[in-house]
């Protein structure tokens, strides 16, 4: 089965890092995977995007016009791509920045302050990894063991990041995990 994820943003949110680490998570899991950053203006603060393909046979085309999950971390992101989305894909918007939501009844609408968390662990900048952790502990597209694992090798070189970063994914699944 094939997965495509988009995570989008501006510019300086680690969008592309994010999408890096889930397609590390995904070869460590055996999957085929291929990743396709958008590079550009983007870098300057513009809308900054990133596809992630994973699926358990060869991937035809790295290309996508509609992927089955969203992760918006600006207004801009949402409401550029949440009408492409597929039917009963993810969408995790980033509500400390957005205020709205997606206008889908055909998706699973996962909304988490992701700034705001990463805010109270100590660093703004631990965000995407927050954003990252609530949409695997809620796609379960990758094993969350193998998630957990690929932040870690990840940050290895900077180390004095890991305990942060571990903060980052554990609050990110529990803000993930589906209520009730």
């Amino acid at each position: 089965m094939q997965s495509e994820v988009m995570f989008a943003g501006f510019g300086g949110q680690g969008i592309l890092l994010s999408a890096k680490i889930l397609a590390y998570a995904a070869m460590e899991e055996g999957m085929e995977v291929a990743w396709v950053p958008s590079y550009g203006p983007e870098m300057r603060g513009g809308t900054a995007y990133c596809t992630v393909v994973v699926s358990d046979k060869p991937i035809g085309s790295p290309v996508i016009r509609n992927p089955l999950h969203l992760v918006a971390m600006n207004r801009p992101s949402l409401e550029k791509f949440a009408p492409v989305v597929k039917p009963n894909g993810v969408i995790l918007i980033n509500s400390s920045l957005i205020s709205i939501v997606s206008g889908r009844n055909d998706v699973d609408e996962l909304i988490v302050p992701v700034n705001d968390i990463a805010t109270k662990l100590g660093n703004v900048r631990s965000a995407n990894i927050v954003a990252l952790s609530a949409f695997v502990a809620r796609s379960k597209i990758v094993d969350f063991d193998i998630l957990r694992e690929s932040v870690k090798k990840e940050f290895s070189k900077k180390a004095k990041l890991i305990p942060l970063n571990m903060e980052a994914v554990k609050a990110g699944e529990e803000a993930g995990k589906p209520k009730g």
